[in-house]
């Protein structure tokens, strides 16, 4: 085939205005208004806009911090409570107790030791002892911190939930939280807040949660926890906690300083400027609160501002030097790829491009290049993947025998629903009938190119494919898996996709398809002429594969597969033997099997009739079904 010779031509004109001088111009431009206008915007408008920027995002980073609080409190409650009631009910002293309770701390490792009184029962006191062999501290520290809180009973005696910092106590990040029993009684449990104090001090926003008394519960910084800090006496602590607001975020000025050293002392602290946002939880008048310094969130604009205008200018001066003589190394390379474009909008692809140099300009003509001898291919195969395979050399000239897996669908139904669409839409049906075809051919083809396959066709509404073919997982049977996954696949997308559909919509009609799978050596190769070839495959399973495909309506089945796919996933997937079928050309009847649902997945049909009820198909009478009536290739043994 003949090759055209690209040339370069340095005059073209339908130039106006040369890229150079455009270039020149705009940078000017850009450099000009940045210099007088730089400042300006950024003390303005940047600043203006990091504030609102930093107090939204303070705001939204205490309300995380609040919700993760709120759920790991709420978990941590509801949990211990369900043990406690479990517990109170089968008796302490029981196996099933012990069996609840070993499950209970497997179940829930951050909880350190469950205490609890329910009327007519003593003192129960649970411990994850996993929990303090882990980290080296001794069990009997659970009993005597609950011993300890006799003031915080009486206070949950009275109705009231509290929330403590056991860490002075523990030596480790941990809370205690006792609360009313709704069954009478009263109970406390003791879990670790390693993960809050983790969290709440990720980044420049710092986050910390404190109680009703002032009590530092969670921190990033563990001494102040571990010391049992009250910031109660700093002014705006006490104001957030006397304030009736369940959130707020202002500006705060202090020294905090016994957020940084835990107590007053004669140190020196200067007064820093905060952003302050809190959320009161729902527990306990608990308060999360976040905060981040007002300096750091403008401390980079000053010096950005001086060193952008810096490189500006000496941008601009580097730029009207060089620049001019620069553009001439991308306007030439550009004219002669713009030739290119040109002949391949006119369906010329074989164009002989010579790169010149290795920079982008260089990667882009040898990317044309390849694009043009990619394209003359793609005109020959209506499979692209196939014909990138074919240009690779991965796919070689004539037929290759295959062990693959055969798979044919058809849409039940196709030719009414055509017809009313032309009942409907009339000169417009067509262009209808297109566009709900392809919505359920891009369903499709996406399951058949997850599970490695290849479309080979479409065939009206038909769709085949196949899999060990072009692809191949490794092995027959792995193959045949793919191909039998990918209908359970489709059965599951058209299912979630009807469901979508609005039943009275006479555009977006809901569909039902069978589907039909035969394993067994095929050809596979490119078929067709020097002007337009495909990548297919042809033999006698092929035929066969298509000949289950049309049983699925008399035999009310989606998916049907022949004995040989049968042989190579029985093990993989719930199926029903249906009854054998005599095809014309086989000896023996062939034994077709109905796939019901992936093997050991609970989730889903485990019947023939669980499918059929779930796809909202009628179950046949199979000694009524004359297959006969409409094709004369198969006969159906109702008695085998």
């Amino acid at each position: 085939m003949k090759t055209n010779k690209v040339k370069t031509r340095t005059g073209d004109s339908g130039i106006r205005f040369p890229i150079g001088a455009k270039l020149i111009l705009l940078i000017s431009i850009i450099v000009i208004l940045s210099l007088g206008s730089i400042t300006v915007l950024v003390s303005w408008l940047v600043r203006g806009d990091l504030r609102i920027s930093a107090e939204e995002n303070n705001f939204e980073t205490n309300r995380r911090s609040a919700m993760e609080a709120e759920v790991t409190i709420d978990n941590v409650r509801s949990h211990s409570r369900m043990l406690m009631q479990t517990i109170a009910a089968v008796g302490a002293g029981s196996t099933i107790a012990q069996q609840t309770s070993n499950l209970f701390f497997s179940e829930n490792p951050q909880i350190v030791s469950v205490f609890f009184i329910t009327p007519g029962n003593p003192e129960q006191l649970l411990v994850n002892n996993r929990f303090f062999i882990t980290r080296e501290i001794e069990t009997q520290l659970a009993g005597a911190y609950f011993d300890d809180q006799r003031g915080a009973l009486g206070r949950v005696i009275r109705g009231e939930t509290v929330l403590l910092n056991a860490a002075p106590h523990f030596g480790i990040p941990v809370l205690a939280l006792f609360f009313p029993l709704q069954t009478g009684g009263f109970g406390g449990v003791v879990f670790s807040s390693e993960n809050l104090n983790q969290n709440f001090g990720y980044g420049i926003n710092q986050s910390y949660m404190i109680n009703s008394d002032g009590y530092i519960l969670s921190h990033s910084d563990f001494s102040l926890v571990r010391s049992g800090v009250n910031i109660s006496s700093e002014d705006f602590i006490r104001e957030i906690l006397d304030s009736p607001q369940k959130n707020r975020q202002q500006l705060i000025e202090s020294d905090f300083r016994l957020l940084q050293s835990g107590s007053f002392d004669n140190e020196n602290f200067p007064v820093i400027r905060k952003f302050v946002a809190f959320t009161r939880l729902n527990t306990a008048g608990t308060v999360v609160i976040t905060s981040i310094e007002y300096d750091k969130v403008f401390e980079g604009i000053a010096a950005t501002t001086r060193r952008n205008m810096y490189l500006t200018i000496a941008v601009l001066c580097i730029s009207i030097i060089f620049i001019w003589f620069f553009s001439k190394t991308i306007s030439i390379p550009l004219k002669a790829l713009a030739y290119v474009a040109r002949n391949i909008e006119g369906g010329v692809f074989e164009m002989d491009l010579k790169p010149k140099g290795r920079d982008e300009i260089g990667v882009l003509t040898n990317s044309f290049q390849k694009m043009c001898a990619a394209l003359h291919i793609f005109g020959r195969f209506t499979n692209k993947e196939i014909a990138v395979k074919a240009m690779r050399g991965e796919i070689k000239p004539g037929g290759l025998p295959k062990h693959a897996s055969i798979f044919f669908s058809d849409i039940r139904g196709f030719t009414a629903k055509s017809e009313s669409f032309t009942n409907v839409f009339g000169e417009d049906a067509s262009d209808r009938i297109v566009h709900w075809l392809n919505n359920y051919f891009t369903k499709m083809v996406d399951c058949v190119e997850k599970t490695n396959g290849v479309v080979d066709k479409f065939i009206g509404d038909a769709v085949m494919a196949h899999w060990g073919t072009a692809y191949s997982a490794g092995s027959p049977r792995k193959d045949a898996f793919n191909a039998v996954n990918a209908a359970l696949m489709m059965r599951k997308a058209l299912y979630e996709l009807n469901k979508e559909r609005d039943p009275d919509d006479p555009a977006n009609p809901s569909i039902q398809i069978g589907c039909g799978i035969n394993s067994g050596i095929v050809t596979a190769g490119q078929l067709g002429s020097d002007m337009r070839m495909e990548y297919t495959v042809i033999g006698d399973p092929v035929n066969l594969a298509s000949r289950i495909e049309a049983l699925t309506k008399p035999l009310a089945a989606d998916i049907l597969i022949s004995e040989d796919t049968w042989l190579l996933t029985e093990d993989k997937f719930i199926t029903e033997e249906m009854p054998s079928v005599s095809v014309k050309g086989k000896e023996k009847p062939v034994r077709i099997f109905a796939v019901i649902n992936t093997a050991g997945n609970e989730k889903g049909p485990q019947t023939m009739a669980d499918v059929r009820n779930l796809l909202g198909i009628e179950a046949p009478e199979i000694s009524k079904v004359d297959v006969n009536a409409d094709e004369k290739k198969y006969n159906i043994n109702p008695n085998s």
